[in-house]
Parts: C-alpha cells; sequence; structure tokens
C-alpha cells in the first residue's frame, strides 16, 4: 500500500549531501494488533501494514530485512520497549505527523486515534501541540479488533463489511461488554438478521465509544487516525454529532508519518538487527507442559459404526462459531458419519453444508431412513425451524444425555464452548443445576483463538 507524499514532505536538498543521504528512511509504529511502516526512497513515501499476530520480533525483522541500512525511527505502546535504540512515544509521533500534514487539514483541535486495542482523544492547543489526553474505558468491545473479530466470525473482510453496513439500520448491541455484544451479535444472526445490519450496529457501537470520550470537551474540528479511519460507517455515525469530523490519506499510518519526521531529522542509521532488540525478561513463572498431565486423563472415544439401509437420527449442533453434525444409527446407536464446520454467521446455511457433506459421506447402494432430527447450540431454533423438527433441545441437557452415555455414573460437566462455558450437575443421570460464565469472554474459546 503506498500514497504519494503530500505537498511539503518532499526532501528538501542540500549544498553538502551527508553519508546518509542515499539510505532508506524509516518510520515504525509497534501497534498493538499491526506493525505499520512509513518509508521515504528517493523522495517517494510510502507506507505499508502487516499484522504481527503477537509475532512482533519476527515481523518486524522481516520488514527491515531489506531495507537496512535505513534511519530508523520506532514508536508505540509497550512493544517499543523490546528496542535498543532511542524511541518515542505516540503522542509525540502524533504531534510530529500532525506538524508535517498541518497545513492540509488546519485548525484541528482534536485528533482521535482509533486503533486496534484502545481509542484515544488527543486534544491540541492552538499551536497544533496536545494538551491533554482522554481514554475510552478498558473493555475490548468497540475497539477495532473487537470489530474485526466479529466480521471475521461472519466470514468477511473490512471492505465488504463496510459496503454491506452502507445504508442499514444498525441493529442494537450491548456495547458495555464484549462478551454481551458477541452474544447479541451471535442472537441476531440465529434471528436471521441480515450482516449488514448488524456490521452497522457494532460501527455505531465504535462511534459511541469515541462520542463518549468528547462529551466533556466537545471539539469543533476532529481529525480520526488509527486503523477504524478505514470504516465510513463509523465515521458517519461520528458526523451526526460532530459534523466537522476529518479525515486523510495517511490517517491509518499516522504514528508511522511521525516516527518517519523524527527519523529524517535525527534518527540513528540502523545497519543491522542483531542489536535491535533488548533480552526479553519476565516476572511470570510457568506451569509443567499439557504433556505431563495426558495420563491423569481417560479419553472415551466412540468407534464409527458401518453404514446400513436401516433408521437414523441426525444431530445437529450449530453454535455461535462452529456447527457439527452427525448419523447415528438407531439400532446400535453409533456415530457412521460426521462433520465439523464454521457457522460464519449463518445458521441455516451452515446447516445445509453439514447436510451435504453428510451425504458425501454415505457409501453407494446406502439409503439411509432419517427418522429424526435433534438441534442444539445457540443456533438451535432457527435451525430446528429449518429442518422443521420438534427435536430443538438446549445444550445442557444436550451435554448431560451425552455424557451420561459414555458414563452414567458422571456428577459433573465442564463445557468449554466458543461463546461461554458452563458447569452442569448431573444428579441420578439428569442435569440437576448448571452455572455459567455471564460477565466476561476469558476462559472460553473464542477468547483462546483471538488470543
Amino acid at each position: 500500500m503506498s500514497v504519494e507524499s503530500p505537498a511539503g514532505l518532499r526532501d528538501k536538498g542540500t549544498s553538502q549531501p551527508s553519508p546518509f543521504d542515499e539510505a532508506e528512511s524509516l518510520g515504525i509504529c509497534l501497534g498493538a494488533c499491526t506493525i505499520t511502516v512509513a518509508r521515504r526512497q528517493e523522495g517517494r513515501l510510502s507506507f505499508s501494514q502487516i499484522r504481527h499476530e503477537g509475532k512482533v520480533n519476527e515481523v518486524l525483522l522481516e520488514l527491515l530485512g531489506t531495507a537496512l541500512p535505513a534511519k530508523v525511527s520506532i514508536t508505540g505502546r509497550s512493544f517499543r520497549n523490546l528496542i535498543t535504540i532511542p524511541t518515542l512515544s505516540e503522542p509525540e509521533a502524533v504531534e510530529h505527523a500532525y506538524e508535517a500534514l498541518r497545513h492540509t487539514c488546519p485548525d484541528i483541535d482534536c485528533i482521535i486515534s482509533a486503533g486496534g486495542e484502545t481509542f484515544l482523544a488527543y486534544f491540541l492547543d492552538r499551536n497544533g501541540r496536545i494538551r491533554s489526553v482522554q481514554t475510552g474505558n478498558k473493555c475490548a468491545s468497540g475497539t477495532g479488533e473487537f470489530f474485526l473479530q466479529q466480521i471475521q466470525r461472519m466470514d468477511m473482510d473490512l471492505q465488504e463489511a463496510v459496503s454491506l453496513a452502507v445504508g442499514e439500520e444498525p441493529y442494537l448491541l450491548a456495547g458495555r461488554c464484549s462478551v454481551f455484544c458477541k452474544s447479541d451479535c451471535t442472537h441476531a444472526l440465529n434471528k436471521g438478521l441480515s450482516k449488514g445490519r448488524i456490521s452497522a450496529g457494532l460501527s455505531r457501537m465504535m462511534a459511541g465509544k469515541i462520542i463518549e470520550i468528547l462529551r466533556k470537551n466537545r471539539p469543533k474540528r476532529i481529525l480520526v487516525i488509527g486503523g477504524v479511519s478505514r470504516n465510513n460507517v463509523v465515521l458517519d455515525f461520528l458526523r451526526e454529532s460532530y459534523p466537522n469530523t476529518l479525515t486523510l490519506p495517511e490517517s491509518p499510518f499516522f504514528e508511522a508519518l511521525g516516527a518517519l519526521t523524527v527519523a529524517e531529522k535525527n534518527g540513528p542509521l540502523v545497519t543491522e538487527t542483531d542489536t535491535l532488540f533488548t533480552p526479553v525478561h519476565t516476572a511470570f513463572t510457568f506451569l509443567p507442559g499439557l504433556n505431563e498431565g495426558l495420563t491423569k486423563v481417560t479419553f472415551n472415544a466412540m468407534k464409527r459404526g458401518q453404514f446400513h439401509n436401516g433408521e437414523y437420527i441426525l444431530g445437529l449442533d450449530v453454535g455461535s462459531t462452529t456447527t457439527k453434525a452427525i448419523l447415528l444409527r438407531t439400532d446400535t446407536c453409533t456415530i457412521t458419519a460426521g462433520v465439523y464446520l464454521r457457522t460464519s454467521g449463518d445458521p441455516v446455511a451452515a446447516s445445509r453444508r453439514c447436510y451435504s457433506e453428510l451425504l458425501l459421506q454415505i457409501p453407494d447402494g446406502i439409503t439411509p431412513k432419517i427418522i429424526g432430527i435433534g438441534t442444539t447450540g445457540s443456533g438451535r431454533q432457527i435451525a430446528g425451524l429449518h429442518a422443521q423438527t420438534p427435536g430443538v433441545i438446549n445444550e445442557i441437557v444436550a451435554h448431560a444425555a451425552a455424557a451420561v452415555f459414555f458414563d452414567p455414573e458422571v456428577e459433573t460437566i465442564f463445557e468449554i464452548g466458543w461463546q461461554d462455558a458452563k458447569y452442569t450437575c448431573i444428579t441420578n443421570r439428569v442435569a440437576s443445576d448448571y452455572a455459567m460464565n455471564e460477565a466476561c469472554s476469558a476462559g472460553t474459546g473464542s477468547f483462546l483463538e483471538e488470543a
């Protein structure tokens, strides 16, 4: 990704060229989710961005591999502490970037940094310097990364999600907690609401988070930077309260651009990466590996049964993130076919894909007679309606029935799903009590995958 260098940012000639004039200049922002690079080479400014997936050192080394030697300056929050060369804070980088671009958007009194992890409001004085900073709450809901996680669960990228959200009535989502918001999205999809309405609801929630930060200061002219500046639907909702909300082509790369201006002025010439990173120290202690506990666990597995021209029951579990289905022989209670796939925000389509996959597993010459369909999971109602079956069963009962099948004396079930985690108490082979996490997504499958 690249943009042409705006007026006022091109290299100026000097009468005495320094030995660094031919070197490339790099400004790097080590963000919570991405590494953004602003690069100057032969008078041309370009930007690039890559998700680091937590592997900051590896991705940064790969980016620098073909760029050195170069004058380098690095910014970011916690990750810049890994670097041995002098770094600058993100507020400093924002100030330097705005100083370079101020002629293109004068009189800004607030810069909103809307990134993957946090939303910040930098309030500026008349000279374009930061006079105060306001932050949003620490909940992940409403952040850029949370938005990406939810649309990825619906099998959409950013461009598709924003496109579908344009002009849609936003679905009201709980914004005070990420797990509640996830649940709202899942339940809405299970009711058949369009992905566009949910994407619009997420965008409005993000705009609401920004408006909360601005409420006390009421700025008149706002510049939005960070990855969320790519979401035009968020910007449109924000403009309903703050009409003078602007973005620039450089907005997604703003901090990296600020670091680049510092690199060009007094950044060190970096020629190799061997001494770029500080040794990693941690105050954490580590538990034994999971493999050491394998001898304490019994894994009960059911052998696949053989197909025959008889009666079967189809079991369907439509979860918030994945959908599973099996064919069960009624005479032997053995599974003869099974499938496990992503729900992708469409429980009916996921159910139909499961049916198709099960059909492919039936050998030629076999005609199974399906006498019943049982559905469970968060999408059980709409999947049961589509299948026209009365066999709609909640997860607690389904878990208990399966556990008792394997072990008639079982008393306790712990189930860690994608959306929630549950404890179920079994008394006389019947579910008698249960508890589940209600206010935090930590400890669920989706949290583990996202982390």
